[in-house]
């Protein structure tokens, strides 16, 4: 699913300021995180190209420096950080590479990724300060040593590098610190920064590419209703490019306010909300139907790169001085949330154990439109025919852009918006490029994409979703009937789909959104039995929720745990499966022979642990559940369970 393969000559790779360029081609990127650490080493093969079958193109990951230096001057790169591994996997399956590279990340890891020991060095972190360049130059050597010969001029996947992450100061830092990489030798075809927030100073034109993102939802807000912030502009078609609603913990407010030279950039994205985590105190329950809103909108706004974090979850490494590398609001640096000790599951496409969620087959047709009709749609110009400033909840509007390259184009729609009841719009009418739709009535909650003089195509009700061996795929909207409106003058009404084997037209098939999602894929059965489990102890004390530094919500301690409901769960010889916990409560964790293995924070969703992952000999589990109290300082989504004490509903183990 991508344009090219690694050779020893690799493709050129150029940018301008609508779409990356490779081998002479126009390319729409579909970039998926996942973190490489966070997942253990022999699991990257499948994972990897779990990712590639949802229409991952691009891989992206961060290098967390305490996970790697966790103590001064012993870098430990075996298992699973070793980089040079995984990038090697990438390579394989064809799949180019932005890493990460710090010094700074977050990706809610303890202090951002900084090693504790850092913060006593008495220098000033994420600035010019020489003493923290040096420790971060002996850092960047130490990353250059396992991706030698794996950068793209070598004929590897290794193609951009971002540099620190949400850096809001002066771009003379940002600067500092890809002067430096390219000195070791770091050598890019490009490199590239957050685009939010702006910088103080900017770097000078064309040294990195800003990317952006958008989120539907977030743990980090301090308030604990329900649809606070401005998130909700994530779901509206609009020219601005950044958010106002990431890292707010950690940015404070922040301006609808473009960086200059901004807008000569290619318009991409690095962090569109693929999930969510959850904190303690705030625990956003994410639909499929919220990231496939967002993609589709950003992709109607202009972008030509959608980058999903996270599109593959993961879970935190063991440490090697017994601390836990979580954010938490008692840590040194980014102490705004408490999030699990283990977990990092993000609710997002491929979870935390390599299940696809919903949201994983959501995306692929779009996934496989940008791919298929990158070239097609790259060059278009973004136009707005409705209102950029749309409030929360508005429904006097329907939400629609059109991208456009002389009379070829595409009809963006969106009634959708999280959380909020959009209804239906009767009477719509649609025009782009000089063709007017017919009138329709778009139904509540309807996406959908509608090409304009596209492969034959003089307009269609039905949206694009690849063309392979003289074949285009469409797929048909819930709700809307399909007209297709050839160039030929033949125009067909109210056409039904027929799957993949027969067309509706000449080489034109039509399936249902169903069917769309699982194109090109084998369909997957899956099965469930029960697990034996037993209650040995009931909760004690109940205990006190204090607010912590940051003013919000504070999790268990070690000493709460003790007070903790306990359940022996008994589990077959370790094979493939997961163990799914429904359970009533506050916040679970889980142990084998009395190590920490998973923890969840209640909210909805099943408690899951890949039973393959446990020590050999392992065949009980001890399940610890502290209640749910009566009215807490926590946002709890409408999914979960907000009945006071604590009880197992259920406890399966699945196959995938």
């Amino acid at each position: 699913m991508i344009p090219f393969a690694f050779y020893a000559q690799m493709p050129s790779v150029e940018w301008d300021r609508q779409s990356l360029i490779i081998g002479g081609r126009r390319v729409v990127p579909v970039m998926g995180e996942v973190h490489y650490s966070r997942i253990p080493a022999d699991e990257w093969v499948d994972e990897v190209r779990k990712m590639k079958e949802g229409g991952v193109t691009m891989i992206a990951t961060y290098v967390f420096w305490n996970h790697i230096e966790e103590q001064e001057g012993i870098f430990n790169w075996s298992g699973q950080r070793n980089l040079r591994r995984f990038i090697t996997i990438c390579r394989s399956e064809n799949l180019p590479v932005v890493l990460r590279i710090g010094p700074f990340c977050h990706g809610e890891v303890r202090n951002g990724g900084i090693p504790d020991w850092v913060f006593a060095k008495g220098c000033k972190l994420r600035s010019t300060d020489a003493k923290f360049l040096a420790l971060v130059e002996t850092l960047y050597r130490q990353i250059f040593s396992q991706i030698q010969g794996l950068q793209w001029k070598d004929g590897g996947p290794i193609i951009a590098c971002q540099f620190d992450n949400e850096y809001r100061g002066s771009g003379d830092y940002l600067m500092a610190l890809k002067k430096m990489a390219m000195t070791i030798g770091f050598d890019m075809p490009f490199y590239t920064r957050t685009g939010w927030p702006a910088l103080s100073k900017p770097v000078p034109f064309g040294e990195m590419l800003p990317l952006y993102g958008d989120y539907a939802d977030g743990f980090w807000d301090k308030e604990i209703g329900e649809c606070v912030g401005s998130y909700y502009k994530a779901f509206n078609f609009k020219g601005f490019r950044s958010s106002t609603a990431i890292g707010t913990d950690l940015l404070g407010k922040q301006e609808a306010k473009v960086g200059q030279g901004d807008n000569d950039y290619p318009y991409f994205t690095c962090e569109l909300g693929g999930g969510m985590a959850t904190a303690y105190h705030r625990r956003p329950y994410i639909y499929a139907a919220d990231a496939y809103s967002m993609a589709l909108v950003k992709l109607g706004c202009g972008s030509n790169l959608l980058g999903y974090y996270m599109y593959h979850g993961g879970t935190n490494p063991e440490s090697m001085t017994g601390i836990t590398l979580n954010e938490t609001q008692r840590t040194l640096g980014t102490a705004n949330n408490d999030l699990p000790v283990k977990t990092y599951d993000f609710q997002c496409p491929i979870g935390e154990f390599g299940q696809m969620y919903p949201v994983y087959y959501r995306l692929r047709p779009l996934h496989l439109f940008m791919h298929d009709y990158a070239e097609t749609l790259a060059p278009m110009e973004a136009n707005f025919p409705c209102a950029q400033d749309i409030g929360k909840g508005d429904d006097s509007h329907l939400r629609w852009a059109y991208r456009c390259n002389g009379d070829s184009g595409f009809i963006f729609i969106n009634n959708y918006e999280r959380l909020q009841m959009l209804k239906a719009k009767s009477g719509v009418r649609l025009e782009a490029c000089g063709v007017q739709l017919p009138r329709l009535t778009i139904p509540a909650g309807a996406m959908a994409i509608f090409p304009v003089n596209i492969s034959g195509i003089r307009y269609a009700t039905a949206q694009l979703v690849a063309r392979r061996e003289g074949k285009i795929y469409m797929m048909q909207i819930k709700g809307i009937p399909t007209t297709i409106a050839m160039k030929n003058g033949k125009t067909l009404k109210n056409l039904k789909p027929r799957g993949t084997e027969k067309p509706v037209y000449g080489n034109i098939y039509l399936l249902t959104e169903d069917d769309a999602q699982w194109l090109f894929l084998e369909p997957k059965a899956s099965s469930s039995t029960a697990a034996n489990f037993t209650k040995t102890k009931e909760a004690g004390a109940m205990r006190t929720i204090v607010k912590g530094k940051a003013r919000v919500a504070e999790a268990p301690s070690e000493d709460d745990w003790q007070q903790a409901a306990v359940y022996k769960i008994d589990v077959p010889s370790p094979d493939h499966r997961l163990l799914s916990i429904d359970y009533q409560g506050d916040c679970a964790r889980l142990y084998a022979d009395g190590r920490l293995v998973a923890d969840n924070f209640q909210y909805g969703r099943p408690f899951l642990y890949g039973l393959w992952r446990l020590p050999d000999g392992i065949r009980q589990l001890e399940l610890r559940i502290l209640p749910m109290q009566q009215n807490p300082p926590i946002y709890l989504p409408r999914e979960a369970d907000k009945t006071p004490g604590e009880s197992v509903k259920k406890i399966e183990i699945i196959s995938q």
